[in-house]
């Protein structure tokens, strides 16, 4: 998690947490049987629903989304120039060092087809496939965790229902009553909260994530591809710009002043054809 991300995060939990302060004592959310019975129904009925290998596959997904920075956009860009200028230089072949060493492996796989000469079809839909599939896993994973998050509040209002049964089961006797109400109204915040505030958010999450690693895959296609075809590396570096953000290639844009003396524009015309003043 990046350190914005992370400090908005502390904040915003303070934030929340101080919301049930300022309404009395802390200690009154806390219900144990509550708990159990959301996250211990809601954890069954997804081993009940998906495969135990399924579920750590989402776990470990969860966790390098988080724990793992992925490059930007610019700096794919700018490693796709540098091998297509060491392409042009020492040849082909010599990129077979920077398969081994770089940490993006779609960049390795794409790099492995380029070593390997294929061809510029055959690179393009070998890497089409490994895109699509890759977008399969992921949402796969995504649709587990929008799952899990559609069962935490079911189980809450579960939650809810076993203290009410409680509650009229103790009907007259007021210390019945007391002890179940707080199973009745706690099981469903526990729900809400772990649904909203953990799985829905992880979701989420992973749905960005994976949108800018596909874009990323696309920008190191067409780029591994414009290699093979020896591109030139100034015109690469002006299509793969096509990628970023007109912010972050504002820089590369041609002076207005250029192209004025390209095109030989002395000035706009004034409106009825007069000379502008």
């Amino acid at each position: 998690m990046q350190r914005q991300n992370l400090i908005a995060l502390i904040l915003c939990g303070l934030v929340f947490v101080a919301g049930f302060l300022l309404k009395g004592n802390l200690s009154l959310y806390f219900n144990l049987a509550g708990f159990m019975i959301v996250v211990g129904g809601s954890t069954a009925a997804a081993l009940l629903s998906f495969r135990l290998e399924r579920l750590q596959i989402v776990t470990r997904v969860v966790r390098a989304s988080y724990g793992r920075r992925i490059k930007s956009e610019s700096e794919i860009v700018d490693i796709l120039i540098d091998l297509a200028i060491k392409s042009r230089v020492q040849g082909i072949l010599s990129l077979q060092a920077d398969e081994s060493e770089t940490s993006i492996l779609f960049l390795r796989r794409a790099l492995g087809c380029l070593v390997d000469n294929y061809e510029p079809a055959q690179i393009r839909d070998i890497l089409n496939t490994e895109m699509y599939f890759f977008k399969l896993r992921r949402e796969d994973s995504e649709r587990v965790l929008r799952t899990i998050a559609d069962f935490l509040p079911a189980f809450g209002i579960i939650g809810s229902v076993v203290g009410l049964i409680s509650m009229l089961a103790g009907i007259g006797d007021t210390s019945v009553i007391l002890s179940a109400i707080p199973v009745a109204l706690t099981s469903t915040l526990y729900g809400l909260i772990l649904s909203n505030f953990l799985f829905l958010p992880f979701a989420a999450n992973l749905r960005e994530r994976t949108n800018q690693e596909l874009l990323l895959q696309k920008i190191i296609m067409e780029g591994v591809i414009a290699i093979k075809s020896e591109l030139n590396p100034t015109i690469l570096k002006t299509k793969l710009l096509s990628f970023l953000t007109p912010s972050e290639r504002k820089a590369d844009l041609v002076p207005l002043a250029r192209i004025r003396e390209r095109f030989h524009i002395r000035g706009e015309s004034a409106p009825n054809g007069s000379p502008p003043a």
